[in-house]
């Protein structure tokens, strides 16, 4: 996962938030990926060890220098959240979810 982001570099126009999908089928996992960065970037995931995974990713990721536009610096992703579904132990789908950080904004309407 951490060699996807490295690999992408400054395409996805960092900071990114990464949404991450494990387990289901081929094609639940994209869709819990996508799902998973619905999650407020202040939260922490209800199970322990997912969340100690999360907060590990993170970190991994922010260690790859890659920085705001590419420009390097300490913040390349501002949050990975991860989300899981059951599937058969023969079969372990992933996907990871890049998503641009001005992608994701908040408004009120008055």
């Amino acid at each position: 996962m951490v060699n996807r982001v490295a690999e992408a570099g400054p395409n996805p126009c960092p900071p990114v938030i990464l949404g991450i999908g494990i387990g289901g089928t081929f094609e639940i996992a994209p869709k819990i990926a996508k799902k998973a960065l619905l999650r407020m970037l202040d939260d922490t995931h209800p199970d322990p060890k997912i969340a100690a995974m999360e907060a590990e990713l993170l970190a991994a990721v922010n260690k790859l220098g890659i920085g705001p536009m590419g420009l390097g610096g300490s913040y390349t992703c501002l949050g990975v959240k991860i989300a899981m579904a059951p599937c058969h132990i023969a079969s372990l789908p992933l996907a990871v979810n890049v998503q641009c950080h001005s992608a994701r904004h908040e408004e009120v309407a008055f």
